[in-house]
């Protein structure tokens, strides 16, 4: 049978979706709201068109579990936007795909090396898992108090160490923006034959155009998860995995239906379908003018003074090989103020919400649905911040980075016996669960790490400026899990 001709101008699920509201299909399935009939203040909160789209699957709109007609089109579609040899629509945000790219391939007691400034997706993903994990501790920039991304050298110490490992994961980019050579991994790790599996969460725009970083896809890696929530303009919890042609498609569907649910929402994969499509059609001007706009901010912050908005001029072609020039990463402390300061006041004081801030940066997330206006009114609040709040930066600490101790498997430690201790009284202990600040979700300390001074400093400091901490048992973070017994 002649395969059908599919044109990036279609999004499959969507006109799927218009047909059948053409056909007046009375309900009789799930879900029980009946196009909202049933809870008028949620048809009032979300209107007539998104509750009507709230459907469940059906043989005129295919299944998510096992695409055989529209959504797998659509997956065809994406899967030649992004350049991959399969893509696969994730609806429980980019940590479902991080995690179904993981599970893929390691299993227990298999090694990855990765970098150990990775979202906790990724070391939620060992603990299913059994994985284990090899760190090569990424560079720091001591200024900035930024972890960077890996050099080749410490990348190829390690393959040389752990010639077994299966996999090397990348972040493409990380939160601040910072591209290690992906390519030249790539190179290296598939020589080793060893998978490569890249975190862009942040990085779904170095696919439409030239002058971003390089795409996971195209410097060849396996497997990619990539949030089109984020800069590509889809619902909240839509995220693609890609994957490149040395990968088995149906190994990894069956991965992504151990976790994934089988009540997909039309909401998230139509909003997936619809921003692929707008991408693939003007994702290159769009994401010009987001450079262009990026840009703009980072010259009219950096001449307020006191600000540091930091871009291409990090590039050392090693642990900074590119940057992305749409992350406007500004550092802070040079007025005193830790960036998670900031960040409050920006939003408390100016009515403006930004990604986030830490002990020393803030991130502005600058994307398709900016305008310069938007632009000009956060500059105008950080010259306000820096004329009212200014202070002498004495105290205030600028290390973002503590390497960790890794004693035990995050597996291991996250389901062995525990016990509970007053947080300070935990030095020397092995860590069983998460401490970190969210966003942007990198652990701070993780299951089955060792917690020394430095980390309860850290922790403590952090609490004091007021960054919003999560991951341990106790919410207010005053007790921490350690394993029982172990020392």
């Amino acid at each position: 049978m002649e395969k059908k001709r599919l044109s990036q101008t279609q999004a499959p699920i969507y006109e799927a979706l218009e047909r059948f509201h053409r056909s007046r299909v009375v309900p009789f399935d799930v879900p029980g709201h009946k196009r909202g009939q049933g809870n008028p203040e949620l048809k009032a909160l979300l209107g007539e068109a998104c509750v009507s789209n709230d459907v469940n699957s059906m043989k005129p709109l295919d299944n998510l579990c096992h695409p055989v007609s529209v959504i797998r089109d659509a997956e065809e579609l994406a899967a030649e936007a992004f350049g991959a040899a399969h893509a696969f629509f994730m609806v429980g945000g980019t940590t479902s795909a991080v995690q179904a790219m993981i599970l893929s391939v390691v299993k227990r007691g298999d090694k990855i090396i990765l970098p150990r400034n990775v979202h906790r997706s990724v070391i939620n993903a060992m603990i299913l898992c059994g994985a284990v994990p090899v760190y090569v501790n990424p560079d720091m920039d001591t200024r900035l108090g930024i972890p960077l991304g890996m050099k080749i050298s410490q990348l190829e110490e390690a393959m040389n160490q752990h010639p077994d490992a299966k996999a090397v994961l990348v972040n493409n980019p990380t939160y601040y923006g910072i591209c290690s050579d992906i390519r030249y991994i790539v190179k290296i790790a598939h020589a080793r034959g060893m998978k490569v599996l890249a975190d862009e969460a942040h990085g779904t725009h170095f696919y439409f155009h030239e002058l971003l970083p390089v795409s996971a896809m195209e410097a060849g890696a396996d497997l990619a998860a990539v949030s089109m929530h984020k800069s590509g303009g889809s619902l909240t919890q839509s995220s693609f995995l890609l994957a490149g042609p040395g990968v088995n498609p149906g190994y990894v569907r069956q991965i992504i239906n151990l976790t994934q649910t089988t009540s997909g929402s039309y909401l998230l994969l139509t909003s997936l379908d619809i921003s692929r499509r707008n991408l693939a059609i003007r994702g290159r001007e769009e994401f010009q003018n987001v450079m262009r706009l990026a840009q703009y901010a980072r010259e009219e912050i950096n001449a307020i003074g006191g600000y540091y908005a930091y871009s291409k001029e990090l590039v050392n072609n090693d642990s900074v090989y590119d940057f992305d020039v749409t992350k406007l990463s500004v550092y802070t402390l040079d007025i005193g103020l830790a960036g998670i300061e900031v960040y409050d006041l920006l939003r408390d004081e100016y009515d403006i919400q930004i990604e986030f801030g830490d002990l020393g940066n803030i991130l502005a997330y600058v994307s398709i649905g900016d305008r310069i206006k938007n632009i000009e009114r956060l500059v105008s609040a950080l010259a306000e911040i820096r004329r009212r709040f200014k202070r002498d930066r004495t105290g205030l600490l600028t290390q973002e980075y503590l390497p960790p101790v890794v004693a035990v498997s995050p597996q291991d430690a996250f389901y062995a016996e525990k016990e509970s201790l007053p947080i300070m009284e935990t030095e020397g202990r092995i860590c069983s669960e998460f401490v970190m600040c969210y966003p942007p979700g990198i652990p701070i300390l993780a299951p089955g790490e060792r917690i020394t001074r430095d980390i309860l400093e850290y922790i403590r400091y952090a609490k004091e400026k007021g960054c919003s901490m999560t991951g341990t048992e106790d919410p207010e973070i005053n007790f921490l899990n350690v394993l029982k017994g172990a020392d």
